[in-house]
């Protein structure tokens, strides 16, 4: 198989991968603070197989024994990453709905342990738990935080709560050192890699805002230029493997032809 069938292939299944994720974008421009995917290319470089004999004894002919070094460049997808910038601010006007503003996230308990997220549109079961939109509970300091059904609740810009005057503690908020390693686990929720060495850190410019939701960071315009471009490179590569194929069958079908 011809090196232009391999790269056009590669760069083909790349893009189908790039739009997968345009499309994921645009399902959850409207979900709460969702934070978009990116995919990352960098070069990598193939080396002829003469490249790698260093010695080309021109002590033994007069001319060099081997061609120069050639080297070729080819783009490569080498990572795919969350974008984890802020979105814009909603009012709601809600006393349950809370936005977080810089880097942090709130802390919540699943049936499958602790998590993250940055979704605030909390509310409250008839028992007077905080739970999130999917009904996960919402931690404080001391654990799940109970709020007194029908109280006025105020929250300050550091997460301390206060329900009818009395203090009720505050919201665990947390960051992560490498964000890197802060994997998707569905449900607006964040876990990090176990396999790697992130760990959760004390935020350091966080400040939570009552009253709003924070928006997903998907611009829509972007996203959809991304994919007009994304399909057009996809046609392109699948373009590549036809031409290389015709030509490929007409080479077999006329080399050793003789003529009269």
């Amino acid at each position: 198989m011809q090196d232009s069938t391999m790269s056009a292939m590669f760069g083909a299944m790349s893009n189908e991968i790039r739009m997968n994720q345009i499309a994921n974008n645009l399902a959850n421009v409207n979900t709460n603070a969702y934070k978009k995917e990116r995919v990352a290319f960098h070069d990598t470089f193939v080396r002829f197989a003469h490249d790698y004999v260093v010695d080309s004894k021109g002590y033994l002919n007069d001319k060099e024994m081997w061609p120069k070094a050639s080297i070729i460049g080819k783009p490569r997808l080498s990572e795919q990453r969350t974008d984890f910038s802020q979105g814009h601010m909603k009012d709601t006007g809600n006393q349950l709905d809370f936005a977080l503003q810089g880097e942090g996230f709130f802390k919540v308990r699943t049936p499958d342990g602790d998590f993250l997220t940055r979704d605030g549109a909390f509310s409250l079961t008839n028992d007077g738990r905080l739970i999130t939109p999917r009904g996960f509970e919402v931690l404080g300091e001391g654990g799940p935080i109970t709020i007194p059904p029908g109280a006025q609740v105020e929250v300050n810009s550091s997460g301390q709560i206060m329900a009818d005057g009395q203090s009720l503690g505050s919201f665990q908020l947390t960051d992560v050192d490498q964000k890197e390693f802060l994997k998707k686990s569905g449900n607006n929720l964040f876990q990090i890699d176990p396999e790697s060495n992130a760990r959760e850190i004390a935020p350091t410019d966080l400040s939570v805002e009552q009253g709003y939701v924070e928006a997903g960071n998907v611009e829509v315009v972007t996203e959809m230029v991304s994919m007009i471009e994304t399909q057009r490179s996809f046609e392109m590569y699948t373009k590549i493997m036809q031409g290389t194929a015709e030509l490929d069958q007409k080479v077999t079908s006329q080399v050793g032809s003789v003529t009269g």
